[in-house]
């Protein structure tokens, strides 16, 4: 019965009050104040100054790392000069051609005069 009598109440709709909204004032945007500015314009002017820094370091670098690589090549090319000039000191001090030489400028081996010095 309980249920019964729930479904024959009525609903009586209560009239919805509506209140005015307020009105929102618009904040006015703050200007930007004479110390602002000063801080904004030091703050731009030290980044300036650091990345204009950074940029020089990092073209001395550069020029360094540039001049490394032309003195290392330098030294490639006169390295490889002195392994030449050892192959033709080794060609042009055998015994043979020694003697080639000699007999031509007209010197005669005189077995007295020969000392034997050890090989290196």
């Amino acid at each position: 019965m309980a249920v019964r009598a729930r479904q024959f109440q009525t609903y009586v709709e209560q009239p919805i009050v509506t209140q005015p909204k307020p009105t929102i004032k618009q904040a006015k945007r703050k200007q930007i104040t004479a110390k602002e500015k000063v801080l904004y314009l030091a703050f731009v002017i030290v980044v300036s100054l650091l990345a204009v820094t950074i940029l020089h370091k990092q073209s001395s670098i550069q020029q360094s790392t540039i001049e490394i690589q032309k003195i290392q090549s330098q030294i490639t090319e006169i390295s490889k000069q002195n392994v030449d000039l050892k192959v033709k000191v080794a060609e042009l001090s055998t015994y043979d051609r020694i003697m080639e030489k000699a007999k031509s400028l007209g010197l005669t081996l005189n077995e007295k005069n020969v000392k034997v010095v050890p090989g290196e």
